[in-house]
C-alpha cells in the first residue's frame, strides 16, 4: 500500500498526466520549494540589490540571473534528496558522520543559521520602523512574536497551512517589492547591455560576489530536504514505487522552477527599480535611505508598498530561518526542542545588538560574511550524495547534472571566499 501525500497510483481507467485532473494533482504536490523560496528574498538580499541598482545600474543584472539558475539547481538536488531517501540532509549527514566531526558540523551550521535569523528579524524591525516609526529592539520583538505564531502552525504538524501563509506573504513581497517598476520602468536597452557579464572596479566584483555568493543559502539547502520528506514522505519506511517516485521527482522539478523563478523576478525586479529610480543618489546604500529615495521619487504609496514588502519578508524568512535550524539540529543531535523555545533564544541576538545601538546594514552585511563559512559544508556533501548511485537509485545525479552542480559549487565557493576576504580586507583598512 502506498501512503505518499497526494501521489497515490492512478486506478484504473483513471485520466492520464494530461488531463486537467492530472494538472490539478501536479498542482497539489506545490509548495515545499516555496517554504525554501523565501530565503532568495529576504532582507539580505534586499539590501544588496538595491545597493548594486542604485550605484552601478544595470551592470550586475546577470549576476543574478546565474545566481538563480544555481539555485534552481541547488534546491532540486535537496528537494530530491529528502524525496527519495525519506530523510533529510542533516539526517543523512548525521548517520555518516563519526560523533565529534558531528557535533562539529552541527556547530557551524548552527552558526549560519543564526547568522540568517539575525539578519532577517534586523530586517523585519527595520520594515516596522520605515512604516510606523517604532523602535528597532522593539521591532525586533514584535517579529519575533509573529514569526512565533506563523511557527506554531508548523508545530502541531499542519505543514501544507504553514506553505499557505509563506506563499501569501510571498505574494505581498512580489507586489511590495515590483510595485514601482509599473511607475518607473526600466530602459530595456539597459536590462539587455546588463544581461553581457562585465564589472567596473573592485567594488563591482565585491558586490557581484556578495549578490551571488549570499543568493545560496545554507539553511534554505537543509530545510528544503526536511519540508520535501515532510511533504512527500510522512512515513519514509514504506516503500514508494518507481513510478509514484519518479512523478513526485518530476512535480518537485516543476515546484522548484516555479518558486525559485518568483524569487528570481523579485530579486531583479528589485535592481531594476533601484537602477531606475535611485541612481546617483546619495544615502542609497542602506534600506532606510532607498525607501527614502524611492518614496521621494515615486510618492508615498509605493513607499509604503515598499515597506509593507519588507515586513512580510522579514516576517516570512525569519519563521523558515528558525525552523530550518530546528530541522539541523534534530538531523546531527537527534534533539528536538521546542520551535517556540529556540525562535525566544535566537530571538535575542538581534535585540541585543539593536538595543546597544549596532548599525542595522552592517549587521546585514557581517550575517552574509557569516554565510560564506558555511555554503562549502553544506554544497559539497550534497553535490557528493545525489550523485551516489546506491543511495539515489536510478535518482541519482547524471553526467550533465552532477557536472552542472560541480561547477556551480566550485563558483559559489570560490566567489564566497573573494566575498569573504574582500569583506574582511575593508574591515581591516577602515
Amino acid at each position: 500500500m502506498l501512503e505518499v501525500t497526494g501521489h497515490q497510483p492512478p486506478a484504473a481507467g483513471a485520466p492520464n498526466r494530461r488531463t486537467p485532473g492530472a494538472r490539478r494533482a501536479l498542482l497539489g504536490l506545490l509548495g515545499p520549494a516555496f517554504v525554501a523560496s523565501i530565503a532568495y528574498v529576504d532582507p539580505g538580499n534586499v539590501a544588496a540589490n538595491l545597493t548594486a541598482g542604485a550605484q552601478y545600474g544595470y551592470l550586475l543584472v546577470w549576476v543574478l540571473v546565474a545566481a538563480n539558475v544555481m539555485a534552481v539547481l541547488v534546491q532540486y538536488q535537496s528537494a530530491k534528496l529528502g524525496i527519495v531517501t525519506g530523510k533529510s540532509l542533516p539526517e543523512i549527514l548525521g548517520e555518516r558522520l563519526k560523533p565529534f566531526w558531528r557535533r562539529a558540523f552541527w556547530v557551524q551550521a548552527e552558526i549560519v543559521a543564526a547568522a540568517t535569523d539575525l539578519a532577517e528579524v534586523v530586517g523585519g524591525a527595520i520594515a516596522l520602523y520605515l512604516l510606523f516609526g517604532l523602535p528597532l529592539p522593539l521591532g525586533a520583538v514584535i517579529v519575533g512574536g509573529v514569526s512565533m505564531l506563523l511557527l506554531a502552525v508548523q508545530a502541531k504538524n499542519k505543514q501544507r497551512p504553514f506553505e499557505f501563509v509563506i506563499i501569501f506573504l510571498l505574494g505581498i513581497i512580489t507586489i511590495g517589492f515590483l510595485a514601482g517598476l509599473f511607475i518607473s520602468p526600466p530602459s530595456p536597452g539597459g536590462v539587455l547591455a546588463g544581461l553581457v557579464p562585465g564589472f567596473q572596479g573592485p567594488d563591482t566584483v565585491l558586490l557581484a560576489a556578495s549578490m551571488l555568493g549570499a543568493t545560496v543559502m545554507p539553511h534554505a539547502i537543509y530545510v528544503h530536504s526536511a519540508l520535501s520528506r515532510d511533504r512527500h514522505r510522512p512515513n519514509p519506511h514504506l516503500h514508494v514505487p518507481l513510478p509514484a517516485m519518479a512523478r513526485l521527482v518530476k512535480a518537485t522539478r516543476w515546484d522548484v522552477v516555479v518558486a525559485l523563478a518568483i524569487a528570481g523576478i523579485v530579486n531583479i525586479g528589485m535592481l531594476l527599480l533601484a537602477a531606475s529610480t535611485l541612481g546617483g543618489q546619495d544615502g542609497t546604500e542602506t534600506i532606510e535611505g532607498a525607501h527614502a529615495a524611492i518614496t521621494a521619487n515615486l510618492g508615498p504609496v509605493v513607499g509604503v508598498i515598499f515597506a509593507v514588502g519588507l515586513l512580510a519578508s522579514g516576517l516570512a524568512s525569519t519563521s523558515v530561518g528558525c525552523y530550518a535550524g530546528g530541522t539541523i539540529m534534530q538531523g546531527l543531535l537527534k534533539i528536538r526542542i521546542p520551535l517556540m523555545t529556540r525562535r525566544v533564544i535566537t530571538l535575542i541576538p538581534a535585540v541585543v545588538l539593536l538595543s546597544v545601538g549596532f548599525d542595522p546594514t552592517w549587521g546585514l552585511v557581517l550575517s552574509q560574511v557569516v554565510l560564506s563559512f558555511g555554503i562549502p559544508f553544506v554544497l559539497v556533501p550534497l553535490v557528493v550524495l545525489t550523485s551516489n548511485k546506491t543511495l539515489m537509485g536510478r535518482f541519482a545525479d547524471g553526467i550533465p547534472l552532477r557536472t552542472a552542480a560541480i561547477i556551480s559549487v566550485v563558483l559559489v565557493v570560490a566567489l564566497n571566499l573573494v566575498l569573504l576576504w574582500l569583506t574582511l580586507s575593508g574591515a581591516a583598512g577602515r
